[in-house]
């Protein structure tokens, strides 16, 4: 397969192996942002296009901001995995995946340089404004699999991706080091208040009163991405704060 790019910014096309039709010939809503957890994204780009590898991306973003598109954007990557989002589990259908270049939480985890991140925020609005996306709808791999995936993690910035139009953010609220939050076990009508707020949002989670190992991961991927000062799975005050917040701004933008 040959394909023209879908972007004036990809700098190269190099097509992947793993796609297909999106299924029931959706178009995309979703933006899900990842970091590659390799250690050159030239390998990282060699692997994502490689048929035994069983996964792809859209495009892959490397430390200088080069820009790569493996998969045309009318077709389904295998990026998302086993993955939810607003009553959804086949992500890969809805979504365009964008693969971030730095190494991960495993390999030193360094921070995105500012000429990547003016890279993804050019291709993010480049995409979101094609596709009609809303804010609410620029995601981290974390959302949608939390437990199961931690990328792009706390030092990714997305405040500033927010500030310069792509991605709906909100203020954090203060963290106090007198407040630890409650953690695994607990349960009460805070814990119930939190998952139905989290599950409003879009995440998978009941709202049981409990919790559990499942609301530890889901309060992580939510801290991680708008809370980052403190990502410990915990129920404090500021994550509460936090969280009303973003529904409240979310609902705002959903009535305009």
């Amino acid at each position: 397969m040959t394909f023209t790019a879908d972007s004036d910014l990809v700098a190269a096309v190099h097509v992947a192996e793993n796609h297909e039709p999106r299924r029931g010939g959706v178009r995309p809503s979703l933006l899900i942002l990842h970091y590659t957890g390799m250690s050159s994204a030239a390998k990282a780009i060699d692997w994502l296009a490689r048929a035994e590898s069983n996964v792809s991306c859209h495009y892959v973003i490397d430390e200088e901001g080069r820009i790569t598109q493996l998969v045309p954007e009318s077709l389904r990557a295998w990026h998302a995995g086993a993955s939810f989002w607003r009553g959804e589990t086949d992500i890969n259908s809805h979504s365009i995946g964008i693969e971030i270049q730095n190494p991960g939480h495993q390999h030193g985890y360094p921070d995105f340089p500012a000429a990547q991140m003016h890279a993804v925020i050019a291709l993010g609005k480049d995409i979101a404004q094609r596709h009609r996306m809303s804010a609410d709808a620029v995601l981290a791999h974390s959302d949608i699999a939390p437990g199961r995936k931690i990328d792009p993690g706390e030092k990714f910035n997305w405040a500033l991706l927010a500030r310069r139009g792509l991605g709906l953010w909100v203020r954090p609220s203060s963290v106090h080091g007198d407040d630890p939050g409650l953690d695994a076990g607990a349960c009460g009508s805070r814990v119930a208040a939190a998952q139905e707020l989290l599950a409003l949002y879009g995440y998978r989670i009941e709202p049981t009163g409990v919790l559990d190992e499942l609301t530890s991961h889901v309060l992580t991927a939510f801290q991680a991405h708008f809370r980052p000062l403190r990502v410990d799975g915990r129920l404090d005050r500021s994550t509460e704060l936090t969280l009303e917040r973003l529904i409240g701004a979310s609902d705002r933008r959903a009535a305009a």
